[in-house]
């Protein structure tokens, strides 16, 4: 893969108050896209808070390609029902990523991202530094919908 920047993962844990599809409930799974790569979690059955907790990871080359969600209901015979969307905005992340910081202590806050406009979030994000990696927790409200948000986490993975 030509210029290579590094590895973004996204670890989707859960969503939340997701709408209902099928009669009673939904059998959500979450599709993330960037560019021509699509990734994919595993489906919950019967669940409108489902609990994921997959890890996907994206070949990271250019800062400005939107990385997408979406949430589908997965359908048996029909195709499958679109349940929300929303775009992850890595750039606040990225800039962090770029100062380069190590060794700070487990659990410092480098930065948060406030709701606004220009991004997706339910709430606030912190951007910290975890295990020796810099981390960002999200709430993502979803769009196109009546409601619902995901849970996510992302985390950049350089490459040699």
């Amino acid at each position: 893969m030509e210029d290579l920047v590094g590895l973004l993962r996204i670890r989707v844990k859960r969503g939340a108050n997701l709408v209902s599809r099928d009669s009673q409930s939904s059998d959500p799974f979450v599709v993330i896209t960037m560019g021509s790569q699509t990734l994919k979690t595993s489906r919950v059955e019967n669940n409108c808070n489902p609990e994921w907790n997959d890890e996907l990871t994206l070949a990271f080359n250019d800062h400005n390609q939107p990385v997408n969600l979406e949430v589908y209901d997965k359908d048996t015979f029909t195709s499958h029902d679109k349940m929300g969307d929303a775009e992850i905005d890595v750039r606040p992340f990225l800039e962090i990523q770029a100062m380069g910081l190590q060794e700070l202590p487990d659990g410092t806050e480098v930065k948060r991202v406030k709701p606004s406009t220009d991004n997706c979030l339910a709430q606030e994000s912190r951007i910290t530094f975890s295990n020796g990696k810099i981390v960002q927790d999200m709430i993502l409200k979803l769009r196109n919908v009546e409601r619902g948000e995901v849970e996510i986490q992302i985390e950049w993975i350089s490459v040699p």
